[in-house]
């Protein structure tokens, strides 16, 4: 006796495939950059510290991506963490250790920097520093130096810095320097 498959048990079992596909290795694998200079973001693992790379890090939404990426840009008041997009990484001195104190309008304001996989260190950044902490939400933040990591909606393109020193959602947020320590300019 045959048994009908239905279109959602076809549907499902594409899902899984196509799921198992995207989790294989290739996050682990990735490209050397060209030559650089040290004044645009680096790129993880690439050695390279010129031009951003493509990846997380999109404003007004949580930046994710797998095995998610932390560089190094130099700027005006320093060398600052980035993401793989030259976008600009703040801590939230509200966080309790590695505990976000930032949800609901302040998540959309400063989404947190998630990842599906390992985050990885670019040239400059320290690999010990980094980590993650698991959000309310069950997302995985990446954390530097024991500080969850966030973006601005308020930066429009890599290299902007306009949450530096911004007093919102309760205390402040500063960029932060490859130490691990926040960079304050006031």
């Amino acid at each position: 006796m045959k048994h009908p498959v239905s279109a959602a048990a076809l549907l499902l079992a594409a899902v899984a495939l196509t799921a198992g596909a995207c989790s294989s290795n290739s996050s682990t694998k990735a490209a050397v950059g060209a030559p650089s200079t040290s004044a645009s973001p680096t790129a993880a693992p690439a050695p390279s510290s010129s031009a951003p790379s493509s990846a997380a890090g999109g404003s007004g939404s949580a930046s994710t991506a797998s095995g998610s990426a932390v560089g190094v840009r130099t700027t005006s008041i320093g060398k600052i963490l980035v993401d793989k997009q030259g976008r600009t990484l703040y801590l939230f001195e509200k966080d309790t250790g590695t505990t976000s104190m930032c949800t609901g309008a302040c998540a959309a304001a400063w989404p947190p920097f998630t990842t599906t996989g390992p985050p990885q260190a670019g040239t400059g950044v320290t690999a010990g520093l980094l980590g993650t902490t698991m959000r309310a939400d069950h997302s995985t933040q990446v954390t530097y130096h024991g500080h969850p990591l966030y973006s601005y909606s308020g930066d429009s393109k890599p290299g902007d810095m306009n949450g530096q020193g911004v007093k919102a959602f309760g205390a402040g947020w500063y960029v932060v320097a490859p130490g691990g320590s926040k960079i304050d300019t006031s």
